[in-house]
């Protein structure tokens, strides 16, 4: 290589000179770097995003995970960790003790750590911004965000992690010493999605907000990284009946395939990966059998083992959610069925030759034809699809293979890296 080839290569200066929003792909860096043949202008993609989510989520060691993996696959993350940045700033105040601190001196420690993070990473390609919007602790419900600042960082994506209550609210207990009930929890989740969605829109994000479940056995990692550095990668809502299958092994592995395919080339908002309605039903039950405590153990739809021993959690307390989770099911899953590009929906036979097609699926099913997305039906049933499925759905596929043929067949895939992701 000559020595000119070398300085083409080789910047000696490197500037940013401005930004361009180039819609859902995100925001460009327009770089400028004086090489040895002069100065060379080009546009980097740049993804910022900031990641909310209530306490209890660990959301440290997740995020950690996702770069992480971002990294083996040769695209550096930068991460900051706001709470570990303010301890920084507050080396008297006490692990676990920061949000006892009077509100003022709270809000001078983010504000000088967001500080921080927006002149620290303002030449940086990739950053991720892990953070609340709101804290609802013995000051009751505040929140955890200047709006100046969040302008002023120029994010392209927020993303709102949530988690099954009761892993939130076990965690929430192991790491500090506050007294909250899972009502508590399911409250302050909704609010956190709710201030998350305000901040998006406030910041020109409205339709880069996100709704992501950290997983119910394993952890979404690979979704919230693509959601970061492949916006070109379709979204996809997988819809399947929960509730009528609990019961049908066979059937369960069919959904598990079907959903785990999905996942294999598409980003996919999955209602499985959070779903109380489980906890609720095994509540009711045990209450009916006068016992006091429910032990929530893994299953397709519920429970997530976080340690060796399975969680105990008080029947009176699941008792009293019992209104929030149908409410925020509702909420939620209609959240991401918005947010995605497209929803698959496989409907499997049960005994009979009948559809296992619930109430759930079908108004899923008709929210996203009525929000004109497109809509796919796999459908396994000897039995016909009535009208309410062949009028609204875009096309119907006898298996999952055939679905997967037809999206390859139309280029629904994204394309590929070096590492096959």
């Amino acid at each position: 290589m000559t020595d000119k080839a070398k300085s083409s290569h080789d910047p000696r200066i490197f500037v940013t000179v401005g930004w361009r929003w180039s819609g859902g792909s995100g925001f460009r860096r327009v770089t400028a770097s004086l090489c040895g043949d002069g100065w060379v202008v080009q546009e980097i993609l740049i993804m910022r995003a900031i990641v909310t989510g209530q306490v209890g989520m660990d959301k440290k060691e997740y995020l950690e995970a996702v770069a992480r993996l971002s990294g083996e696959r040769g695209t550096n993350i930068d991460l900051y960790h706001v709470g570990d940045m303010m301890y920084q700033e507050a080396p008297d105040v006490r692990s676990g003790r920061i949000l006892d601190l009077p509100i003022s001196r709270l809000h001078s420690l983010r504000r000088a750590t967001f500080k921080d993070i927006i002149n620290q990473s303002a030449d940086q390609t990739n950053v991720i911004v892990n953070t609340h919007a709101t804290f609802r602790w013995r000051h009751g419900l505040f929140s955890a965000f200047d709006f100046d600042q969040m302008k002023e960082l120029k994010p392209d994506l927020l993303i709102c992690l949530v988690d099954n209550i009761e892993v939130v609210h076990h965690r929430l207990h192991n790491e500090h010493d506050i007294h909250a009930t899972m009502k508590d929890c399911m409250v302050w989740r909704e609010e956190e999605i709710l201030a998350t969605e305000v901040v998006a829109q406030a910041v020109g994000c409205r339709e880069n907000f996100y709704i992501l479940a950290r997983g119910r056995h394993d952890d979404t990692v690979e979704q919230c990284l693509r959601l970061i550095t492949r916006p070109d990668m379709r979204k996809v809502y997988p819809s399947f009946p929960m509730s009528h299958v609990m019961d049908r092994p066979d059937v369960l592995a069919e959904i598990n395939q079907f959903r785990a395919e999905l996942a294999k080339h598409f980003i996919t908002f999955d209602p499985g990966d959070v779903d109380e309605k489980l906890l609720l039903d095994r509540g009711i039950e045990a209450a009916r059998n006068g016992e006091d405590f429910v032990e929530v153990e893994p299953h397709a739809f519920g429970g997530r083992m976080i340690s060796d021993t399975p969680i105990r959690v008080p029947v009176k307390e699941i008792l009293d959610i019992a209104s929030n989770v149908d409410g925020q099911i509702y909420m939620r899953d209609f959240k991401l069925v918005d947010q995605a590009d497209m929803i698959c929906s496989f409907i499997p036979e049960l005994p009979g030759g009948m559809p296992g097609l619930s109430s759930g699926v079908e108004r899923e099913l008709q929210h996203a034809f009525e929000h004109t997305k497109e809509v796919y039906v796999v459908w396994k049933p000897k039995k016909s699809p009535s009208p309410f499925i062949t009028e609204t759905a875009t096309r119907i596929f006898a298996s999952v293979d055939e679905a997967l043929g037809y999206f390859d067949e139309k280029s629904m895939f994204a394309q590929r890296d070096l590492f096959g992701n």
